[in-house]
């Protein structure tokens, strides 16, 4: 009766999981994480694909976690060959939650530079989180190829990820400092100024990379 009662219960779960209302969607995601059921990993997967609300969508994400990595990973692994931004992003971003270095391969150049800035940045959270000692120089020139890109949100997250790498960061942005493009440079600046003095702020380290590129010396006061 317990096992049949246990049944039913993941069979209302994974319907609530489809629900026109939110709420009952966030119930069901959460209802699914206290009570791991390998049979729900899938449909977890698929809905968030497309599920629209992110408080949802991050409820999904902890309740994926609840399950083993055995049948997550390989499950998200397969969603960063989707079509779909949201499915590729989100795939990223739980397998960031998981931590499990096993990932780590399919965390590749396409997606750093995917044009889609949402994966991007999920990429590069995720690819901090789970690459090897080993690979994190390599990871710091791929990323710096993206300095530059996108509005403040977008910037902002990749000298996080960046800055996530530490000390060895260093000679890209550096290399990325002398480029040509006046928005890498200034990107560039505002990330090594971030990693050495991580209270200054993003906004402020920015206008002060502007500030250096017209004087040309760090720390001169206006006269």
């Amino acid at each position: 009766m317990t096992m049949q009662k246990e049944d039913a219960d993941t069979v209302s779960a994974l319907r609530a999981l489809e629900s026109g209302s939110s709420s009952v969607r966030l119930r069901a995601a959460l209802a699914v994480g206290t009570s791991p059921d390998p049979r729900c990993v899938d449909k977890l997967v698929e809905r968030c694909a497309v599920e629209p609300e992110f408080s949802v969508r991050e409820m999904l994400t902890w309740a994926l976690t609840r399950h083993s990595s055995a049948m997550t990973v390989p499950r998200l692994v397969g969603e960063l060959r989707s079509e779909g931004a949201q499915a590729r992003s989100q795939a990223l971003h739980t397998l960031s939650k998981i931590g499990d270095r096993q990932a780590w391969p399919a965390i590749t150049r396409e997606l750093l530079t995917d044009a889609d800035d949402e994966v991007a940045r999920s990429a590069w959270r995720a690819a901090v989180v789970l690459v090897p000692e080993d690979d994190a120089p390599e990871l710091a020139r791929v990323l710096a190829t993206q300095l530059g890109r996108g509005g403040r949100e977008t910037q902002l997250s990749l000298s996080r990820a960046l800055i996530a790498l530490g000390e060895l960061i260093v000679p890209v942005l550096r290399d990325a400092m002398t480029g040509p493009d006046p928005l890498v440079r200034r990107h560039a600046s505002a990330t090594e100024r971030l990693l050495h003095d991580p209270d200054a702020g993003f906004e402020f380290a920015v206008e002060e990379a502007k500030r250096v590129a017209v004087l040309g010396v760090s720390g001169q006061e206006d006269t």
